[in-house]
């Protein structure tokens, strides 16, 4: 008699598929690798980075991560040359048993260009969804190396760095009495499209098949299959890592070569400092003729070893008290006080934006305007607010109010300056002449306010820079970075509920649905409901919230 089998196992056990994946065990997987890769970076032991880096490359976890990635950018709406996208959950499960080494060959970059400032195309290629995903596989196991060796004051594309600690490391520099007095300003003619792949392949610490693959691809341009013989494929994630890694070592190269050391009795320090962002970097220095015949000609040797070259136009030498423009920000010494301002450029750049918007919406309705140019308006501030920039924010205002004085004269020619104001501009507690309308709320009978924001009603903050050795792949700094987030969001939080940050903090800093961690980079919604007549806050990832949550009052953070 044949009897029947009876399986042991969980009946309501759930079949793993895209949408029920565990991403927290994904991720402390993933950085349990990345950890060990760093101790054995630090340590000197390569063949055992090499053998983390391909366990690492082939586990699930990370190919999972880096389908991910790239499924939830902002490029996940763009194909490459295949017009490939992975736009459903069945589709991202099947995409990750592809990320595969063997029979991998990646697919030529579909070329188009964009504007730079100066008004120049900048070349762009785009990959494939597949070749994102391996590229985004394999920096996962060469970014842990990048950071252990990169230079200390180097802060362009790399993690939990940003421009703003580049400007306040230039403060650092430059502000004390005796701070160097010359700067050299260093800018490389077509970085990414110019690197060595010899050099590339030489010394950079990855699976070198792969590397090799990706570099000689080619790209697509105009039906015409074009092949690659230098350079990155810029627009590609592992892009920005490789150049970054092509010009680490100039700081030590300048630290070796100038070194504090006695004369006659006395220290001597040589004033020499760097601080990089990709590829532009300012090079202080003590003297003009040093930057000139010993730093320029030296840091030229460096980068031709590596293909690249100065631009002539960019480069050049100028003294603090004349000032010079870095990443956006004019930097220069009144009275032997340094003031980092927005510069000239990016003030008319700002303004033409503000123009342009203002322009297209003639006959918009004021209240869509006004949520035109917020963003903008906030965007603009919040990278500024670290630096001196209160008197630019009330120009800024002046200049937006002239425009809009002129859009709302405009929409009634018949109409008085009086009513013209009446209807446009209103008194909001102790500010008049604020551009804002009212709208009707969810309950009958509330009216709130859609208001303008004001640069001038933004307070400058200063930034806290990042410690210079900090690498966020190291367990040894797990704890300064905790807190570092911790002081970000509370930042972020100020003027809110204080219930909030009660409740971020009672929840572990985690979303109770996926039990993610609630950081910067993620948006928040913010559920209150009463229990016992007391208001409650929860705080959700937005996409855990709209796809789990639907009983509560939403507030968006």
């Amino acid at each position: 008699m044949n009897e029947i089998k009876k399986s042991c196992a969980s009946t309501d056990q759930k079949p793993c598929t895209w949408d029920n994946l565990d991403w927290n065990k994904c991720e402390r997987e993933v950085q349990k690798l990345q950890a060990r890769i760093v101790k054995a970076q630090k340590e000197g032991r390569y063949n055992k980075v090499k053998a983390l880096q391909w366990t690492l490359t082939h586990s699930f976890s990370a190919k999972a991560l880096a389908v991910k990635r790239v499924t939830s950018n902002k490029g996940k709406y763009t194909s490459g040359v295949d017009r490939v996208l992975w736009d459903s959950s069945l589709g991202k499960w099947k995409a990750i048993f592809t990320l595969k080494r063997r029979g991998y060959s990646p697919k030529p970059l579909k070329r188009v260009h964009i504007k730079k400032s100066n008004g120049k195309l900048r070349p762009l290629g785009i990959p494939t969804m597949k070749d994102r995903a391996m590229q985004a596989l394999y920096l996962m196991a060469l970014d842990p190396v990048a950071e252990t060796t990169a230079d200390n004051h180097s802060y362009g594309f790399r993690k939990e760095r940003s421009t703003a600690d580049a400007i306040e490391q230039c403060f650092i520099v430059l502000s004390r009495t005796v701070a160097p007095e010359w700067v050299l300003e260093a800018d490389i003619k077509g970085c990414f499209d110019h690197i060595s792949h010899e050099w590339l392949l030489n010394n950079i610490p990855m699976d070198k098949m792969m590397l090799r693959k990706w570099l000689k691809c080619g790209f697509v341009f105009n039906k015409i299959l074009n092949p690659t013989e230098e350079g990155t494929p810029q627009g590609g994630i592992i892009s920005p890592t490789l150049a970054n890694m092509a010009l680490d070592g100039i700081q030590r190269l300048l630290e070796e070569r100038f070194r504090k050391r006695k004369i006659k009795g006395v220290e001597f320090y040589p004033k020499i400092h760097l601080v990089r962002y990709a590829d532009d970097f300012i090079i202080t220095g003590r003297t003009k003729e040093v930057l000139e015949n010993e730093i320029k000609p030296l840091i030229s040797e460096f980068l031709a070893e590596r293909g690249l070259t100065l631009s002539e136009e960019k480069t050049k030498i100028t003294h603090i008290r004349d000032g010079f423009d870095f990443l956006g920000f004019n930097i220069r010494k009144f009275n032997n006080t340094l003031l980092t301002k927005p510069s000239e450029k990016s003030i008319e750049k700002f303004l033409e934006k503000i123009r342009t918007t203002i322009e297209t919406k003639k006959s918009t309705r004021q209240e869509s305007l006004i949520r035109v140019l917020n963003p903008i308006i906030t965007g603009w501030s919040n990278y500024y607010r670290t630096g001196t920039a209160a008197k630019a924010f009330q120009r800024m205002d002046w200049e937006i109010f002239r425009k809009l004085w002129q859009w709302a004269k405009r929409r009634h020619p018949h109409k008085s300056k009086e009513w013209v104001k009446e209807k446009y501009y209103r008194r909001l507690g102790n500010q008049a002449w604020c551009f804002s309308t009212e709208k009707e709320t969810r309950k009958k009978g509330e009216l709130k306010y859609v208001q303008l924001n004001q640069l001038a009603a933004v307070k400058t903050k200063k930034h806290v820079k990042i410690r210079h050795d900090a690498n966020p792949y190291d367990t040894e700094y797990k704890h300064y970075f905790q807190e570092r987030e911790t002081r970000k969001k509370l930042d972020s939080l100020k003027g809110k509920s204080s219930s909030w940050k009660y409740a971020w903090e009672l929840q572990k800093r985690k979303c109770p649905i996926c039990e993610t961690t609630l950081n910067l980079n993620t948006d928040w919604e913010i559920t209150r409901h009463f229990i016992a007549g007391k208001a409650v806050e929860t705080i959700y990832h937005e996409d855990c919230y709209n796809n789990n949550v639907s009983s509560y009052k939403k507030e968006a953070v």
